[in-house]
């Protein structure tokens, strides 16, 4: 593998954070720079920390490290989405862009297992 955009995990990251972005601009004008705001960090982190990891991966306990990081954003996505489907979506539930994520995170906790017990350093 020679770039992290080859990874599952980098992909389905890119495009629901892709989907996170467009979904948090229909949100109220005050909450763009609150709660939008900090979704739209949160979900495009666990991308960029696994491609910052990707460029550590010469060292098994970096690129773990920043695995964790991702899985800890993919966490923090998730609660998130939570309470805006709660607050502004009760018509319209983004139920299934939560289970995505949900499937993301258990997606980047197999990948660490993996690396953990098979990656060459």
């Amino acid at each position: 593998m020679s770039s992290y955009r080859e990874l599952n995990i980098y992909q389905s990251a890119y495009n629901l954070a892709m989907q996170v972005h467009k979904l948090t601009m229909k949100l109220p004008k005050y909450e763009l720079y609150e709660q939008g705001s900090q979704i739209r960090r949160s979900s495009k982190s666990i991308k960029d920390n696994i491609a910052e990891g990707f460029g550590r991966r010469r060292y098994k306990a970096e690129f773990i490290r920043f695995l964790i990081f991702s899985h800890a954003s993919c966490d923090e996505t998730i609660s998130q989405l939570n309470m805006i489907n709660e607050l502004y979506f009760k018509e319209n539930p983004i139920t299934q862009l939560i289970k995505d994520y949900e499937a993301l995170s258990k997606q980047i906790n197999k990948y660490i297992q993996y690396v953990e017990r098979n990656w060459q350093t």
